[in-house]
């Protein structure tokens, strides 16, 4: 009806057909009101049955909490926070619905309100808005929905299990502005509210109130669910290897199981009979191997169910080894060792706790973690690791390496940190730094270039300190032309952080384009 030039005819056909429309929209609007005081009862009665329920899962997590305490503990305190702001924001709706029905009065026959007159919205209007803009109250209740998100955000913290419960609050109490049918951005309020029948505006008001119990119950159902788990199985639960002994010769069939154990203070059997004793709801053994070879632990546990004493009876096996008499040595990166940079290495004897080995090297010092060294090796071509092991009833064993120390290999020139050469305009050589590298070793290492010899086709060579062209460079690149190679020589470089140099630098080439 809105394209193109219209005729007369078509202009008067069209205002016919709108105020047809319109006649329509006036006979149903009693049947329209009616729905909305039909909404507004369902969305009451489901509020007042949330109510009663949210009030029970609370009860149920005070009670929990007064039994077994822990988490749940913690989820109650939660809960009662988060029910703390809810009643708030529930009972501030409530006044303003309270507003929207004043000067209503409920028919005395049928108890209800008089949804059929109720299709004015004047109260509202007069209370809530003043032009295009709120008045005192409407800032108030924005104020107030942002203060309930921020808050319930607040008391539920990060955790990723009320995530979509923030979610949708934020989403249910969006206080945006909102485009209407004609893609125009008006006031949230102004929206929803705004020259609407007051029917409307309680119904609204009645939805507002079912999200906010709603996100309560979600609240409560995480709470109880997460303390729950938390209880009875995770964080006393564990996955435990039992294998038919605990040793086994080279090449020999391992046969076990794995099995989940439980272990709280508050399944601790009445009675343990075997080489140790209960802790913490599980059984710590302690006893003094045998003879070497296959050996046998077993006992019993005894728990009392429904007044009866319930054993539960375990067997195990474990295998006695004869003490060692040699240390395991080796380098973590290769089978020599560097000079210049610290080389990561495991030192353990097999069998000795980490606390009861001892190495000594010249340069040799213990690092973080059983049996982690760093090894700084000095001068010379062999490093010998001496290793000492208290054994079990007081003897010691002793142990050596040799391993070779080599220098640091001769590293590869670069320009702007590319090797073998590079290409480009003369201004990218006068800001690119020269570096140094080491391809294919092994180590991560810091090299500082301290000075090299820059040389143009038919220049004189310029002998330059630090890792970047001077002035003399840049007036002898000014006289090379489009193919010529500049090259880069005689790199010194160092260790970053010492004054060890390195082998002599391959040098780089830079081609002019």
């Amino acid at each position: 009806m809105a394209g193109g030039k219209l005729t007369p005819r078509q202009k008067m056909i069209n205002l016919m057909y709108l105020v047809f429309i319109a006649m329509l929209a006036l006979n149903m609007s009693k049947e329209v009101l009616s729905a909305f005081g039909i909404m507004n009862e369902r969305f009451e009665e489901s509020n007042n049955a949330a109510v009663q329920s949210n009030a029970q899962m609370l009860a149920s997590l005070d009670a929990k909490a007064s039994e077994a305490g822990g988490e749940f503990a913690t989820a109650a305190k939660t809960a009662h926070t988060v029910e703390k702001l809810t009643k708030t924001f529930y009972e501030y709706i409530g006044a303003l619905k309270s507003d929207v029905v004043k000067g209503t009065e409920v028919d005395e026959s049928t108890g209800k309100l008089p949804y059929e007159s109720m299709d004015k919205g004047d109260q509202i209007d007069e209370l809530w808005f003043q032009g295009d803009k709120y008045t005192a109250k409407g800032d108030e209740i924005i104020s107030t929905i942002e203060k309930y998100k921020a808050d319930m955000k607040a008391a539920l913290g990060n955790n990723k299990k009320f995530t979509s419960t923030v979610k949708e609050i934020e989403a249910k109490f969006n206080t945006d502005k909102v485009k209407n049918k004609d893609g125009v951005e008006i006031n949230f309020l102004d929206y929803h509210f705004k020259g609407f029948p007051s029917i409307s505006s309680l119904a609204k008001l009645s939805a507002w109130q079912n999200d906010v119990k709603k996100a309560e119950t979600d609240v409560y159902n995480a709470l109880l669910g997460k303390a729950a788990v938390a209880a009875a199985s995770y964080s006393n639960y564990e996955a435990i290897v039992v294998l038919e002994k605990n040793a086994y010769f080279q090449g020999e069939n391992v046969k076990g199981k794995v099995v989940l154990g439980r272990y709280d203070a508050n399944t601790s059997p009445t009675k343990f009979d075997g080489p140790g004793k209960i802790e913490n709801g599980q059984a710590v053994i302690s006893l003094t191997a045998g003879a070497v070879g296959e050996q046998n632990i077993n006992g019993q546990f005894t728990f009392v169910e429904d007044g009866k004493e319930i054993p539960l009876k375990f067997a195990g096996k474990y295998v006695v080894v004869p003490q060692p008499k040699e240390a395991t040595i080796s380098a973590d990166k290769m089978n020599v060792v560097y000079r210049g940079v610290v080389n990561p290495m495991t030192i353990s004897f097999a069998g000795v706790s980490d606390s009861d080995v001892t190495a000594s090297a010249p340069g040799l010092s213990k690092g973080s973690g059983p049996g982690k060294y760093n090894m700084s090796p000095g001068q010379g071509t062999e490093a010998v690791i001496n290793v000492t092991a208290k054994l079990p009833g007081g003897k010691t064993a002793n142990s050596k390496k040799v391993f070779r120390i080599k220098g640091i290999p001769a590293p590869v020139g670069t320009i702007g940190g590319e090797m073998y050469g590079a290409k480009g305009q003369k201004s990218r050589l006068a800001v690119s730094q020269i570096g140094a590298k080491l391809p294919d070793f092994d180590f991560d290492v810091n090299l500082t270039v301290t000075g090299f010899t820059f040389k143009a086709p038919g220049q004189a060579a310029v002998i330059v300190s630090g890792n970047r062209v001077n002035s003399q460079c840049e007036a002898a690149m000014a006289r090379a032309s489009r193919g010529d190679a500049i090259t880069i020589t005689d790199i010194k470089v160092k260790l970053e952080g010492s004054n060890i140099m390195l082998p002599k630098t391959a040098p780089v080439v830079f081609e002019i384009q």
